[in-house]
Order: C-alpha cells, then sequence, then structure tokens
C-alpha cells in the first residue's frame, strides 16, 4: 500500500519486503511494475554480489493478496496461465493482474490438505523404515540360526553314527539287560535320524548336479509347510493339465491332420514338458519330497528320446513310425489322467490316515502303497510297457533295413528298450518291496508303545528299495545290447554253389574317394547326380573317356561318399573332378544330390582353392529352372575357391541331350589335355567295363527273377517301401474312360491296403514296368541267344561299388525283361562300341559316322535313327551283318527306369487306394513298325479277370499343392492327362466342403 515495508506470511517464513533499486550502466534504477519491494533474503543476497531469483509462487500469491498487497505478474507469466501451462517468474516485468481474492482461498485449503497428507504420509514411511530394519535384523537372525541348525545337525549326525557303530560292536557279545540296553538306543538312533530329516525339510540345502546347472546357486529350498504343500498342488496340476494337452495333440495328429510341423510342434512340447517335470522335481526333491529312483530317472529318458524324435528327419522311415509312436503318446497320456485320478484319491486317504508323506506325489508307474486299491490299475501299466518294448523292436528291425541311414532309429529303439526295462522291473520290485515292508512293520508293531508305531511308520517308508536306480540303469543296459545284438546279427547263410567272385561286396562301404583314387590310381573322378539314370550314364561314358587320353577316371554317385573330401583332391596329381547334375522339378537336385547340395548351402568356410573341376548340366527348358542345380554347382565351387578348367555344358532334353553332350565332350577333352600337359593315346578301341560270368550249376533261389533292391522282395514284402523296396500293389480297377476317338484312356486303381504307404495330392507314383515278351524274344532270335541262360556281369573295377549293371545273377530274359531299356533309340556311344561287330565294313562305318561330332554324322543320327525311332531291336534287324555279343549288349543298354504317374486320387477320400489316369502311347514309325509305349501298354494288360494283377510301385513327394487355406480359389490348366493330379485337388476341395472347411 505504499508503505516502504510490506509483510506476507509463506508457511512459517516471514518475508519482508524493503524499497529494492539496481544499478544499470552505472545509474540506480528501480523495478519498474514491481513497486519497488524486495524481501530481505533477496537483498542480502544482491549486498553479497550474488543473483538472487525471485520466484512467485501460486501459493505465495494468494496469501499476499490476502494481505492487501499489490498482486503483480509479468506479461509471459499471463499468457502462460491462460494457456493452462507453468511459468517460472525469473526478474521479468510485470503488469497488474486483477483477479478475484475467492480463487486465493481455495488455493490456499488445497494446499493444506496436500501439507496434512505428506505429513501422514512421512509418519508411515518412518513406521515402515523402522519395520524394514527389523525385518532386516529378524533376517539375519534366521540366517545364522539357520547355520547353526545345520552345523548342529551334522555334528550329531556324526556322532550319532561312531555311536551306531559302537552299539554294533557292542551288541554282538552282549546279552540280558545290556542287549535290551543296546537295542532300545539302536531304536532311539533310528528315530533321532528320522527327526534329523524333518529337520532338514525347513533347512536352505545346496542345490544338487542337476538344478545347479539349470539354475545355478539359487536357493529353492521352501521354509514353510504352506509353501511346499502349494508347490507340490502346482506341480500335480501342472502335469494333469499338460497330460490332458499332449493326450489331445496326439489325437489330433493321429486321426486328423499329418503335417511334419505339427509333429514337430508335439514332439518339442513333449520335449518341454519333461524337461519342466526334471526341474519341478529336482526342487521337490529339495523341499522333502519322497519321489526317487527309477520314476524321477525315466523323465530324463523321456526327454531325450521325445528330442530325438524331434531331429528325426521326415522321409519313410519317419512315416512309418509316425501313426505307431503317436498311438504310444495317446496312450499313455490316457493311463497317466486315469492313474492321476486314482492316485491322488488314494494318497489323500493314505496321508489322512497318517500312513503317507504328506510330499508325496503321483507317479507315472506302479509303487508299494498302491497296492491298497490300485492294483486294477496293473493291467493298464503292463501293457504300455510292454508297448515300449514292442517299439524298441520295431525300430531295431527298421535300423537293418538296407536305406536306414538315419541314427535317430536305433537310438530310440535304445530308448524305448530302456524304458521298458526300468518300468517293467520297477513294477515287479515294488511287490516285493512291499511284502518285505509288511514283514518289517509286522514284527514291529507288536512289541511297540502307540508313539513309536507312529515313527516306524516313517521309518519303514524310508527302506530302500530291492532294486536301486543305479541297478535298474545297469541291468537294463546290458538286456538292451544283448537284445539289440540279437536283433542286429546276420543269419547264416549256406555257402553258395558259385565261385568267390559272384558272392556280394562287403557290407562296409569305403566313403572315401580320394583313398580309392590312390589305391587305384585314378585321377579323374566323375560325380552324378541322376534321377532316371541320364546323368549316370554320361558319367560312366565321361570316366571311361579318360583312358583314351592317357588318364584314368571312375565315376561316383555322390550320395556314397564324403563330399567333403574334395578339397583333399589336390593331393592327387593332375586331379580333376567332373560334376553331370541333372535338374529335377522346381528347380531341385536330383535325389542322390541332395546331400552334396545341402553341403555346398552349409560350407561357407570351405577352401577349395585346390580343387580342378567342371561342370555339365542335364535340363529341360521348357522349366522355369532351366538346370539350376547344374549353374548351381558350377558357381558355388567357384566361390569357394575351385578352378574351372572348362566352360560349364548345358544339355536340353527337349531338344537333342545326346549332341549337346557330344559336341560338349569333344571340346571338353582337348582343353583338359592342354591344361594337364598331357596327350590323347589315340586309342579307339573298345573299353569293357565288365566281365561275363555263366552259372551252370546254381540255386535258383539265389537268382534274381525282377527284384529292383533285395532277392526275394517280391515275395516277402516289408515297409518302408521306395525305388529300391518297392510294394507291389494289387490292381483293382482298370477301365477305359473314352468310348470315342482312337486314343485309349484308362483308369486304374491300386490298392495300397495295409502298407503303410501315405500320399497327399499331388505327388506322384512311381511304377517298375517291364518290356514286352515279344521284342524280348524277337531279340533273342536276333542274337541267337538261349535267354534262359543264368548270368553275372562283374565288374571288373574290384574298387568300384557298382559290382553289377543290374541285379546279378539272373537270366538274360529278366534282364531284357526287367532291367534294360530296349525301346528307346540307343545313343551315340552305344553305336561307336556296336560298330566293331558288324561283319559289313560300309554299316561299321556308318555306325562310327554317327558317333562322331561330324555335321553328317549328327544329321544321320538325327534322320536313321531318332527321327525314325529306331531302337535296339529295329537296328539290329535292319543292319543284318551286326551281331553283338549279348553280354556285351546288355552291358551297354541302360537301364529300365521307372515311369511316374501325377497321382489322380485324394488320400482324404481314397486313404487305401491309388488311382492313376493315363493315355496308351502307341504309334507307327516312319520305317512302317508300330511302337508302343512300355508303361502304359504294361499297365493296359493288368486285367481285373479273378487273377491277381500286381505293379511294383512308391510313392514320389511334390511340391505341387493346394492352398493351404480352403477358401482360396484355384483356377485348374491341365491339357490332356495333365487333368489328372487336378482330379485329386477336386476330390480333397469336395472332401473340405463335406467337413465343413
Amino acid at each position: 500500500n505504499g508503505s516502504e515495508e510490506g509483510t506476507c506470511e509463506r508457511g512459517k517464513e516471514l518475508c519482508i519486503y524493503t524499497p529494492f533499486s539496481h544499478v544499470e550502466d552505472g545509474t540506480e534504477k528501480s523495478l519498474d511494475g514491481f513497486g519497488g519491494f524486495e524481501c530481505a533474503r533477496a537483498q542480502e543476497s544482491r549486498q553479497a554480489g550474488k543473483i538472487w531469483v525471485l520466484r512467485w509462487t501460486m501459493a505465495c500469491f494468494n496469501l499476499c493478496l490476502s494481505k492487501s498487497l499489490p498482486r503483480l505478474e509479468c506479461t509471459k507469466a499471463q499468457e502462460s496461465r491462460q494457456t493452462g501451462n507453468d511459468y517460472e517468474n525469473k526478474n521479468c516485468r510485470g503488469r497488474p493482474w486483477k483477479q478475484g481474492i475467492i480463487q486465493g482461498n481455495k488455493m490456499s485449503q488445497s494446499l493444506t490438505g496436500i501439507q496434512e497428507q505428506w505429513k501422514s504420509l512421512e509418519q508411515e514411511y518412518q513406521k515402515l523404515q523402522e519395520t524394514h530394519r527389523k525385518y532386516l535384523q529378524k533376517l539375519d537372525e534366521i540366517s545364522k540360526l539357520q547355520n547353526n541348525c545345520s552345523s548342529s545337525i551334522s555334528r550329531q549326525r556324526k556322532r550319532l553314527k561312531d555311536l551306531s557303530s559302537q552299539v554294533h560292536k557292542c551288541i554282538k557279545g552282549s546279552t540280558g539287560d545290556d542287549a535290551k540296553t543296546l537295542g532300545d538306543i539302536k531304536e532311539k538312533v533310528k528315530t533321532q535320524e528320522h527327526a534329523f530329516s524333518e529337520m532338514d525339510a525347513f533347512l536352505p540345502k545346496t542345490n544338487g548336479l542337476y538344478l545347479s546347472l539349470v539354475l545355478g546357486n539359487v536357493n529353492v529350498t521352501l521354509l514353510s509347510k504352506q509353501s511346499k504343500f502349494a508347490y507340490k498342488d502346482e506341480y500335480e496340476t501342472f502335469k494333469l493339465y499338460l497330460t490332458v494337452v499332449l493326450l489331445l495333440s496326439s489325437f489330433m495328429c493321429f486321426f486328423f491332420v499329418s503335417y511334419r510341423f505339427l509333429d514337430a510342434i508335439f514332439n518339442f512340447l513333449l520335449v518341454w514338458y519333461y524337461c519342466t517335470l526334471t526341474i519341478r522335481e529336482s526342487i521337490l526333491i529339495t523341499n522333502g519330497s519322497r519321489i526317487k529312483g527309477w520314476w524321477v530317472f525315466h523323465h530324463y529318458v523321456s526327454a531325450f528320446l521325445s528330442g530325438v524324435m524331434l531331429t528325426w528327419p521326415d522321409g519313410n522311415l519317419y512315416q512309418t513310425f509316425r501313426n505307431q509312436f503317436l498311438a504310444y503318446s495317446f496312450y499313455q497320456s490316457f493311463v497317466q489322467c486315469l492313474q492321476y485320478h486314482y492316485q491322488s484319491g488314494c494318497l489323500y486317504r493314505l496321508r489322512a490316515l497318517g500312513e503317507r508323506h504328506n510330499m508325496d506325489l503321483t507317479v507315472e508307474g506302479f509303487q508299494s502303497w498302491m497296492w491298497k486299491g490300485l492294483t486294477f490299475l496293473l493291467p493298464f501299466l503292463f501293457f504300455g510297457h510292454f508297448w515300449q518294448l514292442f517299439n524298441s523292436l520295431s525300430l531295431f528291425r527298421m535300423a537293418q533295413l538296407p536305406d536306414c541311414k538315419e541314427w535317430q532309429v536305433q537310438m530310440c529303439g535304445l530308448c524305448f528298450l530302456v524304458l521298458f526295462m526300468g518300468n517293467f522291473f520297477t513294477t515287479l520290485a515294488s511287490e516285493s518291496d512291499t511284502k518285505k515292508r509288511g514283514e518289517v512293520l509286522s514284527v514291529n508293531m507288536g512289541d511297540m508303545d502307540p508313539e513309536t508305531t507312529t515313527h516306524t511308520h516313517h521309518i519303514v517308508d524310508e527302506e530302500e528299495p530291492l532294486f536301486s536306480n543305479l541297478d535298474l540303469f545297469l541291468f537294463s543296459l546290458i538286456v538292451g545290447l544283448v537284445i539289440y545284438w540279437f536283433m542286429s546279427r546276420k543269419q547264416p547263410e549256406p555257402i553258395p554253389e558259385f565261385k568267390k567272385i559272384d558272392t556280394p561286396g562287403p557290407t562296409t562301404r569305403e566313403t572315401s574317394f580320394i583313398e580309392k583314387m590312390k589305391k587305384t590310381g585314378k585321377n579323374i573322378i566323375v560325380f552324378y547326380g541322376s534321377q532316371t539314370g541320364t546323368a549316370e550314364e554320361f558319367a560312366s561314358r565321361l570316366a571311361k573317356d579318360a583312358q583314351r587320353y592317357g588318364m584314368k577316371g571312375m565315376a561316383a554317385d555322390p550320395e556314397e561318399y564324403s563330399m567333403g573330401e574334395l578339397a583333399r583332391l589336390a593331393e592327387i596329381e593332375n586331379s580333376l573332378a567332373i560334376f553331370c547334375m541333372a535338374t529335377y522339378g522346381e528347380g531341385d537336385p536330383t535325389d542322390n544330390a541332395q546331400d552334396f547340395y545341402d553341403w555346398l548351402q552349409e560350407n561357407d568356410e570351405g577352401n577349395l582353392s585346390g580343387l580342378n573341376y567342371t561342370v555339365f548340366a542335364l535340363g529341360n527348358k521348357t522349366y522355369e529352372h532351366y538346370n539350376a542345380m547344374g549353374k548351381y554347382v558350377d558357381k558355388r565351387l567357384e566361390e569357394l575357391g575351385a578352378k574351372r578348367i572348362f566352360d560349364l555344358g548345358l544339355g536340353d532334353d527337349d531338344g537333342n541331350l545326346e549332341e549337346d553332350f557330344i559336341s560338349w565332350r569333344e571340346q571338353f577333352w582337348p582343353a583338359v589335355c592342354e591344361h594337364f600337359g598331357v596327350e590323347a593315346s589315340g586309342d579307339e578301341s573298345s573299353i569293357r567295363q565288365y566281365e561275363l560270368k555263366l552259372h551252370t550249376d546254381i540255386n535258383m533261389n539265389k537268382v534274381f527273377t525282377g527284384e529292383i533292391g533285395r532277392l526275394k522282395s517280391f515275395e516277402v514284402q516289408k515297409p518302408p517301401f521306395d525305388s529300391k523296396n518297392p510294394f507291389l500293389a494289387p490292381v483293382t480297377v482298370n477301365r477305359k474312360l473314352n468310348k470315342a476317338g482312337d486314343r485309349h484312356l484308362m483308369h486304374l486303381q491300386l490298392d495300397i491296403t495295409g502298407s503303410k504307404i501315405r500320399y497327399e495330392s499331388g505327388d506322384h507314383v512311381a511304377v517298375f514296368p517291364t518290356n514286352d515278351s515279344e521284342l524280348v524274344n524277337r531279340l533273342g532270335e536276333v542274337l541267337g541267344t538261349d535267354l534262359d541262360v543264368v548270368i553275372s556281369l562283374n565288374n571288373l573295377d574290384e574298387e568300384s561299388n557298382k559290382k553289377h549293371p543290374f541285379p546279378c545273377p539272373t537270366t538274360y530274359r529278366t534282364a531284357l525283361t526287367h532291367y534294360l531299356d530296349i525301346t528307346h533309340p540307343p545313343r551315340t556311344n552305344v553305336l561307336y562300341e556296336l560298330a566293331q561287330y558288324a561283319s559289313d565294313p560300309k554299316d561299321q562305318e556308318n555306325m562310327r559316322k554317327m558317333a562322331s561330332s561330324s555335321p553328317e554324322g549328327k544329321a544321320l543320327y538325327q534322320s536313321w535313327v531318332l527321327d525314325s525311332c529306331r531302337n535296339i531291336l529295329a537296328i539290329l534287324e535292319d543292319m543284318p551283318s551286326l551281331k553283338p555279343p549279348i553280354d556285351h549288349l546288355c552291358e551297354l543298354l541302360p537301364r529300365l527306369q521307372a515311369r511316374y504317374y501325377s497321382i489322380a486320387s485324394s488320400s482324404k477320400v481314397h486313404p487305401n487306394s491309388i488311382h492313376i489316369c493315363a493315355v496308351v502311347v502307341e504309334y507307327e514309325t516312319k520305317t512302317g513298325r508300330v511302337n508302343k509305349g512300355v508303361a502304359t501298354n504294361w499297365l493296359k494288360n493288368k486285367l481285373v479277370n479273378g487273377h491277381k494283377s500286381t505293379v511294383p510301385m512308391y510313392i514320389r513327394k511334390s511340391q505341387f499343392r493346394l492352398p493351404f487355406k480352403a477358401s482360396n480359389p484355384v483356377i485348374m490348366i491341365g491339357p490332356g492327362t495333365g487333368i489328372a493330379p487336378f482330379m485329386g485337388f477336386i476330390q480333397e476341395r469336395g472332401w473340405l466342403k463335406q467337413q465343413g472347411a
């Protein structure tokens, strides 16, 4: 009010305002708009040469209004207040602010309430600090008490142990009262040891090895009975819920879905479940649970088994065992749910009667206490145990199959065997253990008072079982090894009646091609990736060509060798690796080159700087990924440091694959000679790879009669079925689809009931046809040969893995009917090799001209052989002077390959049959002959007239699939018999619609 001094109460602090001025540019000036007032603290700060910031708080503002002081506000503060923002007033120029005094009073009341709440919170905080201090003090006292108790129990136990040994020594020579006294002391020692166990349950323990590895040094001891019981109940609930989930999952995978990724999820769930059980059980054991021995160890075995099943790659072996494993898992989950239901009730009653410990758990097996009312579970348990034995034997038999390469088969078989032995003998031991405990209990109960009897219950429960965990494991391992030896040992075979050269080679196959090349003096190796045999044929021709250029070569299947040894090829002087790689499907590698392809992809750190290589690729331009495999191998080897010595060759099967190969080969060998500084030997004579062996006196049971791989495999059928072990499927339907036109469109149905063969819409069925018997007989007549002679063609290279060009011993008739392709036009190398057997010089000249790379020779081969569709029989008929020996002809002819047909059915609609839709191939050639398709005419004659006609077949998986979502629309374009896979797709869409998908 214009006075020289003004006062304002702010809490308990008294601010005195005095006239205020400051010096600016040498002139003393007062603060405009503030009336020249300054609080005492600001004045002291100014006089001391310090800066004092005058902060106008809203609370002080309101209190100043109540004292009739002028209320001032700077312009920026007013703007901030109007926009709802806070503003910190720092020596800014202000102007009068007109505002009612009512708002100030409200703010004053609000501040008072906040101050009271803060005081209350501060008091509570002080109490909390005191409580926490006492808690830490008590915690420290508890820790000291725990250490004291643990050390005291250790000392007491040590002294009791010494006392027990003294009592044991004294009791032998004592009699009368002394013996009774010593006996009483002995019983009291046992009672005290039990009391120590009860004390230990509430003291911290050091984690065992397993918990230390998983959790480290975290203390998992629960210090109250309520916590222990709660954790035990949580364990039981977890086990029940997961068992139900596994039950439903195995049911769904078995009956409704068949996808490998869903199986992987199921197996991963099993791994997680059993691993979690092992951790939880270890924690429960630390907290006083009585579960021990086999019922804990078998969870470790089950976790390992589930992990092996998770890593088992998809294939015929996995699919063969899949349903058996899922059915077993479903049954085990059902029995575990059954056990939990009845065991939990029985344990509840026994705990109420004081006959069982409060920390006892339900188990997946049978224990001694279950004889009281749960014996009806034994049949379920024993059935599951013997199912485990059945699984083990099935896997051991599967491991003996020639195509079994997965280590998971034997490992799973061993795990199932260990599970059977442990479960079976532990269950048997529980009966003997029960009788033993019953005898001890009956003896003790008669001479004890009620209190001692109560303790005896616990002592009896503490008795060791008949077999320890180590006993069961070692016994199971020994018996398992004995059974495995019995299953894997070979049965003695009768000594064959022919010479030793005809016996099969050793079963152990050398996987080092480097050592084999060093041993045989070879420096060129030709790897082939072949699906139909063409690439393999080209590889054999290149390996044979090497001898004409002063080198030695060998053809090799990359599936049979360790391709990681490519880096060692530099150890051999003038070494060279040639790759004949065919492309299959949508740019994929062939089956036998899949491992090599995977190795190239994964080998990022490999160094192939010493490798000389070249690649010839086989493909078809009509496909999108033309020669993708050959191009990838050529590029990848260069990236890994290998040296390309000749350009990549590209063969087009849509054009003239033979001509492409010949043109590339004619340029390739001169480049090789130039690179290594060698000269061609000029030897153009025929080089035989196999020698003939006639069998005049042989047991016909040892003769192949058309089997693809294993002898007598058509008589005794054993899964899994694949390219080397086809299934003989009966033909149940064979009808003509069309009624008009010249073509014959046929529909066949093959019965696969009981074969365990599974397929999906879009897959291919491979059938092994046979040649027309008329062609075979005509060949025998032209060559003047007895076709029923038993022969063997044995490889002259004893180190070669390929001992015969086809299964031997066999007859010429069987070879020409089942194993050799006599209907396709022969390749130029066959003509070149056979030219020497033509007695007419003109015929000999023409044949060698057709085998050459000259333009005239290529044109002659194209017109006389390819365009005229002359097969080997037509060539022999049109060249009467050509009379080759039949054994050399059998050596040169390519193998008769399986024919692939898109399956024209859906496994959802027809799970036990496979449908084929095909057109019979039959046409007239330029020479007036009628050529017939091998497979289609063979299938056409598979009539269903009461006679059981069979077809050797197997399934080849495909990537041709319907969209995963059934609601996605699909446009299907399939001209001609290309409609076959779409018939299966339409059936599947119809089935999905019926299911409401």
